[in-house]
């Protein structure tokens, strides 16, 4: 979950590091460190506790450093507690090998005892010091970066992204990956690497995607791959379309609010990429109409707001397509070993396609042969990659932790897919599938106008600061708006939430209501509204504040409920599309008044690389 940068050509390179890392802070901001090394091969380091701005201060933006070849890291703490000794780089004892590193070395308390045992000592509880000195002991065993970087992969277990400056090879930055992302970029007269792509957009937009247990060299003239045997290998680069302002805050307050106004963008570039032209077309999936008839069931799998997304998923597949459909954790399900069929699709969602647990349950799902969809927002992700079919998200780079509009581009997904099934299976008929297509077309639009809605959102935040604890009930595609609405109030506002299907209040919960407490259902679904009511009457009889967030159409909302938000209709099976984006806002202001950092919450990270 860490930011690695790496440049090496004719720039002054610090400035250079600190700029990709400033764009990758969303991943970590423990703390930081940038090392750089010089043409007589000597290297500099430096790194503080702490966010970013810290060690832009101490190095003056990079300037205090006259190198152009240097690497460096932003930090979120896995082994050893955020301090200046355990920031990253590392190196070994003679300031020979630095290395900066994104992962979990698993297995690093048995390769420290074994170092310990060859004379090595260390200074911090990291595991990356470990993974430094055994690239060390190995190059000092062999005297070639190569080989110690392919010894290294041999023998260290986990994921890693790791990036190396040896001081007898100045100007060369060495690298290697595995199970978490790392991108390489070209420019005239140098190169660079990073986590992910908008650390390196400003100076490129051709970037290499490495696979896993791939080194690489960056040098001033450009890069070269290699295979664990240190044969070379070819590879093709991928153009970015999207530009580098894409991923800058554009005069907004914070990116968060910056990304929940670009949804109505996010969700009409990934509808009209699929639809268009009154039709729809899947076919970049790679998995065929045939295929798709002889679906039998369908698992969907992912980690918090991807887990949400495929709640919504099984309402909508269920209805529309009429296949059944089960959702699983994936942290669970990579360790249940569940019982598939032959004929079932497992569908793994995740925004990053690094998620270490979905990654690792796509791998046991294909271990058992069972065909495998990713929807997946980065290009060339692990799980892109390694899935049977990808469906790409059109959502741009999201650089707040608290996720908004992939959750969005992810939800458009899983309509087309259902829609699609539904389509190839025929269990729709011609009228209702046309107007669910016009519908989807017709979303942006509606969720442009919930926004229009975010002074009367902020205004209800406001009097909402002294709650301690929020409630949000729903059934069916209302429940899971309300357990994606408790996860973004949770993750940057810090209240406690809960989020409960309407009907399990009766069963024990309805005792943790008190006078005050905020409820808040979602009434979307019209043949369910008015037994969602009935729960919500319970609270408010109890003290209950209840809030209310209601399609325009639905009636029999009683008059002494405190608040109630209205969205547009739309078709029911998309409202979580609509009612998602009130309780973002919701989320948003409520943390904004609280003083929090809102794209930067504590103790969370963007990308969940690692187990």
């Amino acid at each position: 979950m860490c930011g690695i940068v790496g440049y090496t050509g004719g720039r002054q390179a610090a400035p250079v590091v600190l700029d990709g890392l400033a764009k990758l802070e969303y991943r970590g901001y423990d703390s930081a460190g940038v090392a750089v090394s010089y043409g007589d091969g000597n290297i500099d380091i430096k790194k503080a506790k702490g966010k970013l701005k810290i060690l832009f201060d101490l190095t003056d933006g990079g300037k205090s450093f006259n190198g152009t070849c240097g690497i460096g890291h932003t930090r979120w703490a896995t082994h050893g507690e955020p301090s200046q000794n355990n920031a990253h780089p590392h190196c070994n004892d003679e300031h020979t090998i630095v290395a900066v590193h994104n992962g979990i070395i698993e297995n690093y308390s048995q390769l420290k005892d074994k170092l310990t045992r060859r004379g090595y000592t260390f200074y911090s509880d990291t595991d990356t010091e470990v993974a430094t000195k055994l690239v060390d002991y190995y190059y000092k065993k062999h005297g070639e970066p190569l080989k110690a970087i392919s010894e290294f992969a041999l023998h260290a277990r986990g994921s890693y992204a790791l990036a190396v400056l040896f001081k007898d090879f100045p100007g060369e930055i060495f690298a290697i990956r595995k199970d978490s992302p790392m991108v390489i970029g070209v420019t005239d007269g140098g190169a660079l690497l990073a986590s992910d792509v908008p650390a390196i957009l400003k100076y490129t937009r051709n970037v290499y995607y490495t696979d896993n247990h791939e080194i690489v060299l960056l040098s001033k003239d450009g890069v070269a791959f290699y295979n664990l045997d240190r044969e070379e290998i070819s590879k093709t680069p991928t153009l970015i379309s999207w530009d580098a302002e894409a991923a800058e805050k554009g005069g907004w307050e914070h990116f968060m609010l910056k990304e929940i106004h670009e949804q109505p963008e996010v969700v009409r570039n990934t509808v009209n990429y699929f639809l268009h032209d009154g039709k729809l077309d899947l076919s970049e999936l790679q998995l065929s109409e045939d295929y798709l008839k002889g679906v039998s069931s369908i698992t969907i799998t992912g980690c918090g707001s991807a887990y949400h997304v495929g709640v919504v998923g099984q309402y909508v597949i269920e209805d529309i397509a009429r296949i059944p459909v089960r959702v699983e954790i994936a942290s669970e399900f990579r360790y249940r070993k569940p019982v598939l069929g032959g004929n079932e699709l497992v569908i793994v969602i995740s925004q990053s396609g690094e998620t270490a647990d979905s990654l690792a349950a796509l791998r046991e799902m294909k271990q058992q042969g069972v065909k495998t969809l990713a929807i997946v927002n980065v290009l060339g992700s692990s799980i892109a990659r390694e899935a049977d079919g990808v469906f790409y998200t059109k959502a741009g780079p999201e650089i707040s932790v608290a996720t908004t509009k992939a959750y969005s581009a992810q939800l458009i997904a899983m309509y087309l897919i259902a829609l699609k099934l539904a389509e190839v299976r025929g269990t729709v008929g011609a009228q209702q599938y046309s107007s669910f297509k016009r519908e989807l077309t017709e979303l942006p639009e509606k969720i442009a106008k919930v926004l229009e809605t975010k002074s009367e959102v902020q205004k209800f935040a406001s009097q909402m600061m002294d709650k301690k604890d929020v409630f949000f009930i729903g059934r069916g595609v209302d429940y899971a708006v309300s357990i994606e609405s408790s996860l973004k109030l949770k993750e940057i506002s810090y209240v406690h939430s809960e989020a409960y299907a309407a009907g399990e209040l009766k069963h024990g919960t309805i005792s943790l209501i008190e006078n005050g407490t905020l409820v808040f259902g979602t009434l979307t679904q019209k043949a369910l509204a008015e037994k969602t009511v009935s729960n919500l009457v319970e609270t408010a009889s109890r003290g209950a504040y209840v809030a209310v967030l209601a399609s325009q159409s639905v009636e029999g909302i009683p008059e002494n409920f405190k608040k109630v938000f209205h969205i547009p209709d739309t078709d029911e099976h998309f409202t979580a599309s609509l009612a998602v984006v009130v309780m973002q806002l919701f989320a948003y202001y409520l943390s904004v008044l609280r003083g929090n950092d809102v794209d930067k919450p504590r103790n969370l990270a963007k990308s969940v690389t690692v187990e």
